[in-house]
């Protein structure tokens, strides 16, 4: 382990042989100035490259129909894969990191959340939310929402096994197309109907005040502003104008054959993706008490190992305890700030490819040891406080 001194220690409240996270937390700040400007060319060079190459291959899908289907089937992975990479870039102008200007950020986030169906300044929002919490378990648990070892517990025996399997690989590409095209579009419109009705009831009850002032005093879950809404709404309407259009183009069975197939893939890899990022072995999962925004990047998030070609299409999201030290390091940053770095994040976990589906078999938070754990662990201490 590395050594600071002591007197450094101290002010952070560590031993005079610490953790990443004591090291982290001295160093966090050079190491965040030293990453974050943004290039603007890049970044449109980035966004430009992926959104030709979307619109290349569906090109290419269409026309490999009448050629060979495994044509069309390789084609279909190839959209699904740069989907992810619009998703991933969406992501990255939600922080305002991919370019320097927010006015850039904005223009690019909103289409590229057109192109991968999600309304992205609202979806941005809540994941502030996961930034600003990450490790905090009692405030943000995760895409599955993760159930503490209690919560488990209460289910019946049929409850628990629906949990493990929507937790699981299999589930994943169901989950991605629920995530990215059922909830996007269901939010909106049972909102805007849950407002259209209360701006009627409202003006037949008090006819004197305007639609403005009606839609004003509606509240809902599904959206927190006005200008949530307004971009819920725009982004719903492009999105099902392009569908039309493209039903148009190829053909309404071609088209949503080749959308929802790339778009279940595309998903459920994100899907996974974000879930071992923050659930794998024994990952730091605290309560609002013993929180510590550090821990939560460097014990709560993992580092994983990616082939060269799968961190260029996630947007080297994979360096994700990078990521959460500080959201406004581009993408294209996060390679080097890690390697100039790397004697700060030993504590950091590391999963390889291989490694994702054990992974994935932690999805239970040990309230009392503050940890993620596995199903067969919490058997295990079910079986040690209740021997046979």
């Amino acid at each position: 382990m590395a050594l600071v001194s002591m007197t450094s220690a101290a002010e952070l409240g560590c031993s005079p042989i610490v953790s990443s996270v004591c090291l982290v937390k001295e160093q966090k700040r050079k190491i965040i100035r030293g990453y974050t400007r943004a290039d603007d060319v890049r970044g449109l060079m980035q966004v430009l490259g992926a959104l030709t190459s979307l619109a290349v291959l569906w090109w290419a899908a269409a026309a490999s129909v009448s050629v060979s289907r495994w044509l069309t089937v390789a084609v279909v992975f190839l959209i699904s894969l740069f989907s992810l990479r619009v998703f991933t870039l969406m992501h990255e102008c939600g922080h305002g990191s991919l370019f320097r200007t927010q006015r850039l950020n904005r223009a690019f986030g909103f289409l590229l959340g057109v192109v991968s169906g999600m309304p992205q300044y609202v979806w941005s929002r809540h994941h502030s939310y996961h930034h600003a919490t990450n490790g905090n378990w009692e405030k943000y648990r995760g895409l599955y929402t993760t159930l503490s070892v209690d919560e488990y517990a209460a289910k019946t025996a049929s409850q628990q096994r629906l949990y493990r399997y929507k937790c699981s690989i299999a589930f994943a590409p169901i989950a991605g197309l629920i995530y990215v095209i059922f909830n996007p579009r269901f939010n909106w419109l049972k909102g805007s109907i849950g407002l259209v009705r209360h701006i009627v009831r409202g003006k037949i009850a008090q006819p004197h005040l305007s639609m403005k002032a009606l839609a004003a005093g509606f509240e809902t879950r599904y959206w927190r502003s006005g200008k949530e809404y307004r971009h819920m709404f725009w982004n719903n309407i492009m999105l099902l104008s392009a569908w039309l259009v493209m039903c148009w183009a190829v053909g309404t069975m071609l088209f949503f054959s080749i959308y929802l197939s790339s778009t279940a893939l595309a998903g459920g890899a994100g899907v996974v993706l974000f879930t071992v990022q923050h659930n794998f072995e024994h990952s730091y999962a605290s309560d609002g008490k013993h929180w510590d925004y550090d821990s939560g990047a460097i014990e709560g998030t993992s580092f994983l190992i990616l082939p060269r070609w799968l961190n260029w299409f996630t947007a080297n999201i994979a360096y994700h305890h990078i990521h959460h030290l500080s959201a406004k390091i581009p993408n294209y940053h996060l390679v080097r700030c890690h390697n100039e770095s790397r004697h700060l994040f030993s504590d950091v976990t590391r999963l390889r490819l291989c490694q994702i589906p054990r992974a994935l078999k932690y999805i239970l938070w040990d309230t009392r040891s503050r940890r993620i754990i596995s199903v067969a662990e919490y058997q295990q201490q079910m079986a040690r406080a209740h021997p046979v």
